[in-house]
Formats: C-alpha cells, sequence, structure tokens
C-alpha cells in the first residue's frame, strides 16, 4: 500500500471509530470538508501541518496515520447517514 492509500486508510478507520463525520473533523482540524473527502479517498497529498492537525483534532499521534493494516483488517465503512457525534 502507498504512503498516500495508508493515509487515506488510516484517516477514515480513525474517523469512523470515533463516530466523526467529514464536517466534524474538517471544523476542528481548521481544513476544508471536501479536502478531508480527498484526503480518505488519497486523492490529495496532505502536507505534514494538515497530518498534524488531523491528528489533533482526532486525539491520536501523527504516527497513527500511517500505522500498516493488520492481515485481513477491512477498509472501514462510512459513517451512515444521519446527525454524528458532535452535531
Amino acid at each position: 500500500m502507498g504512503v498516500q492509500s495508508l493515509v487515506a486508510w488510516n484517516l477514515r478507520r480513525l474517523r469512523v471509530e470515533r463516530g466523526i463525520s467529514q464536517d466534524d473533523l474538517a471544523l476542528s482540524a481548521g481544513v476544508e470538508r471536501a479536502y478531508v473527502g480527498y484526503l480518505e479517498r488519497a486523492q490529495r497529498n496532505p502536507t505534514i501541518i494538515t497530518l498534524e492537525k488531523l491528528a489533533d483534532a482526532l486525539g491520536v499521534q501523527m504516527a497513527q496515520l500511517f500505522r500498516e493494516p493488520e492481515q485481513g483488517e477491512s477498509v472501514p465503512q462510512t459513517l451512515r447517514a444521519g446527525r454524528k457525534k458532535g452535531g
């Protein structure tokens, strides 16, 4: 898995585990909501500063954005539509 895909996978995993919408994550991190979507689809390359902001907003060390998935670990599903935590 390439580093861009790895960050995308972990960003979604951490966000979904916490039940946070892309909107709420973007607001907490001070980035555009669409940008979070691009990152989760591995369509943009974030700066180190942006990764730091996202990690802080998720309450994790930045290294968690680079964690290799365990064998058999599936891609995190999106949150169901509707209100998310914090909304």
